[in-house]
């Protein structure tokens, strides 16, 4: 792996991760359009190390709260709902990984979750009085958003972009959806880059180490920055450039690779 790729594969996982575009979906489909190999296993621990850094540096603060008892409430229900998606990882992650890292299917999944987002960003426009903080929401969206988390797994559905489309359709702001939803990403990607690590350890791996720094560095940052956008961008608009983004993709890959 080059320096080019690792910074290119850097920016597409920092910056994906977090827009509800889908990073896996993106992270399939750059190097095929591109004529590069698989990057391997070695980069993809490498950069979930890189987005657990980014998430941790923005959400510091509410990390503190919550590690000292002050924010206690929102502990919990970050705690439940990862159930969920923790339980499916480690049930289906390998045959998902296996059967469903498919143009074809990712395609499927921009444009069919991103309808959904749609109508779910709709939705949180009619709501009255919207949820504003994370820790006010109740149990039953809290964990409706912890069993949408699970269905991520299938590669174009987008972690923060399904997670958030459950927590608008629980009647949180666009903003708080945001903000749980990449709260509750934190415990996610640093299990998902463990375990990549572990396996790493046990078969080994073959990217430089120079490239590797670099994809880790180039991922934290574009991840920050992705993480800060978005929770701005929210706070006065809706998802739709997003959605208009994701259908637009979804049938361009479906008209090159569906022939």
């Amino acid at each position: 792996m080059t320096y080019l790729q690792s910074a290119v594969l850097g920016v597409v996982q920092g910056a994906t991760e977090f827009l509800p575009v889908s990073s896996s979906g993106h992270l399939v489909l750059v190097p095929r359009l591109l004529g590069w190999p698989d990057q391997g296993l070695a980069f993809d621990a490498a950069i979930h190390v890189g987005t657990l850094a980014a998430l941790i540096l923005y959400f510091r603060s509410e990390l503190w709260r919550m590690l000292t008892g002050v924010d206690r409430r929102l502990a919990v229900l970050l705690i439940a709902a990862t159930i969920p998606g923790g339980v499916a990882g480690a049930l289906f992650e390998k045959t998902i990984s296996a059967k469903l890292r498919d143009p074809i299917v990712i395609a499927s999944m921009l444009i069919g979750w991103g309808l959904v987002m749609w109508l779910a960003d709709r939705h949180a426009a009619r709501v009255a009085r919207p949820v504003q903080e994370p820790r006010e929401m109740t149990w039953g969206a809290a964990m409706g958003v912890g069993v949408a988390q699970a269905i991520a797994l299938v590669p174009g559905t987008s972690r923060s972009g399904i997670t958030i489309t459950a927590g608008l359709f629980s009647g949180l702001s666009r903003t708080a959806a945001a903000r749980f939803a990449f709260l509750l990403g934190i415990p996610i990607t640093g299990a998902a880059g463990l375990l990549k690590l572990l396996a790493l350890l046990r078969h080994g791996g073959d990217v430089p180490v120079g490239p590797l720094l670099t994809g880790v560095i180039v991922s934290c940052v574009s991840g920050l920055a992705a993480v800060w956008f978005l929770v701005k961008f929210l706070e006065r608009r809706s998802l739709l450039p997003f959605v208009v983004y994701r259908c637009a993709l979804g049938v361009v890959v479906l008209a090159v690779f569906g022939r």
